[in-house]
């Protein structure tokens, strides 16, 4: 695989793990009902979201990709 196209996949996990912290925030705010659940759900949303962020912050400043 080349380092182009490995770049592509960890931007593209980077974009889904915003994704899933969307729709948990989501849940966890207007779907569920139980104190636990709804922490649990936020948690993990505002995780994968600073690691989604992280992980954008690495692929742009690691500069384009030798060919």
């Amino acid at each position: 695989m080349s380092p182009g196209l490995a770049k592509m996949w960890i931007a593209l996990t980077s974009m889904a793990f915003m994704f899933i912290s969307v729709f948990s925030i989501y849940f966890s705010r207007y779907k569920v009902n139980n104190k636990i659940i709804k922490l649990v759900l936020a948690f993990i949303a505002y995780v994968l979201m600073i690691f989604a962020g992280i992980i954008i912050i690495f692929v742009v400043f690691s500069g384009p990709t030798p060919e």
